[in-house]
């Protein structure tokens, strides 16, 4: 029998703020069971295992941040519309701690391929054509974005930057700030 009120999407929502609250390796459908103080089995008729519901919680959470660098960089460009991609990745990775781990999943070939992950990297594509630049330097810089981003982001969450005096902060714009001189160094002339 179906638990009423029960549905994918909601068990979705639920992990996803549990992944917030308790850290995306806490997620399972045990915890998630007690969250509604339900059994497990309660939860097979929505879900096939903890794997899926992670999968889920990964997919809700491409897609919530690619909304809201979409939203940020909408009518930007160059530089501007780097800062706001920046900001934004960042911003959703301080307020959403465990859903921004559940992006970071590992999706078979299909699913990522149908993710929101596509819409991230030519968004990112779309940024760099302001900077003029050819391949192979734009995929580098969409990997070496990739992974300042996430880097900083990791290393900020995890109380990295808070051994020093410099605000972490003016860090954050000093690090944007010079990959805009790089990038545009780096263009076509």
């Amino acid at each position: 029998m179906v638990r009423v009120g029960l549905t994918s999407e909601r068990l979705t929502r639920a992990g996803a703020e549990l992944a917030d609250e308790a850290g995306f390796d806490q997620v399972t459908l045990s915890a998630l069971a007690r969250r509604f103080d339900v059994k497990v089995a309660s939860l097979y008729s929505h879900l096939k295992n903890s794997q899926e519901l992670r999968t889920r919680i990964a997919l809700l959470a491409l897609e919530e941040l690619a909304d809201l660098v979409a939203a940020a960089v909408a009518g930007r460009a160059g530089k501007d519309a780097l800062i706001a991609f920046a900001n934004a990745y960042r911003d959703y990775a301080r307020a959403h701690p465990g859903r921004y781990d559940a992006a970071r999943l590992r999706l078979d070939p299909q699913t990522a391929a149908a993710s929101a992950g596509v819409r991230h990297a030519q968004m990112t594509r779309a940024i760099l054509r302001g900077y003029d630049l050819t391949e192979p330097d734009q995929t580098h810089a969409v990997r070496m974005l990739g992974s300042v981003f996430h880097g900083y982001a990791s290393l900020e969450a995890a109380g990295g930057f808070s051994h020093t005096a410099v605000d972490s902060q003016d860090s954050w714009a000093w690090t944007l700030e010079s990959l805009d001189a790089m990038l545009r160094q780096r263009g076509t002339p």
